[in-house]
């Protein structure tokens, strides 16, 4: 089970053009906007990727005015951890569970999963906040990185576990934001 005083949410390389290219990019881009949202609240800590902006562009900017103060980490490995910056930002925030949400699954969101779990991370996958170019290959990541040992999730379950409870403020103000 996933606590916020031990979780992490990653948001992988949702950029440019690609982010709507992808399969359904209007129910990735709201639900990884109603996690943004909650995290506030939850006070999780949120880490941004960036896949070569100059090439590819930079986080969309509806996503990125959530996170005001947010500098996303550049990177050209596919896998995040193969950036030395990226690992820096991580472990400094000592949270053992990883939410992972972006694009594409079957890349980058597959190649960083793998290397979460190798360093010894809990890895959870928001599956309705992770896309491709092809649903077929948004499939087909999420299958091999639930093999390779992550936890399957979605934006409403990972909230309410994250709250626990149905009651206080914490759970109106995101009961408030599940429904939109």
């Amino acid at each position: 089970m996933i606590t916020p005083a031990e979780t992490l949410l990653l948001l992988v390389d949702v950029q440019g053009k690609l982010a709507q290219s992808v399969f359904q990019p209007e129910t990735l881009v709201a639900n990884i906007s109603k996690l943004l949202r909650a995290s506030t609240i939850l006070e999780l800590p949120i880490v941004v990727t960036e896949q070569y902006p100059k090439g590819l562009g930079c986080t969309q900017e509806s996503l990125m005015e959530l996170l005001p103060g947010n500098i996303p980490v550049e990177k050209k490995t596919f896998s995040c951890c193969g950036t030395p910056e990226f690992m820096k930002q991580l472990r400094s925030f000592n949270r053992n569970n990883i939410l992972v949400v972006g694009i594409e699954t079957h890349v980058c969101v597959y190649q960083t999963s793998v290397d979460l779990l190798e360093f010894g991370y809990g890895v959870h996958l928001v599956t309705d906040a992770v896309s491709s170019r092809t649903e077929a290959n948004k499939q087909l990541g999420i299958r091999c990185i639930e093999r390779a040992g992550a936890f399957l999730t979605s934006t409403e379950m990972a909230l309410f576990e994250l709250l626990r409870v149905a009651e206080g403020e914490r759970f109106k103000a995101i009961s408030k934001i599940v429904k939109e």
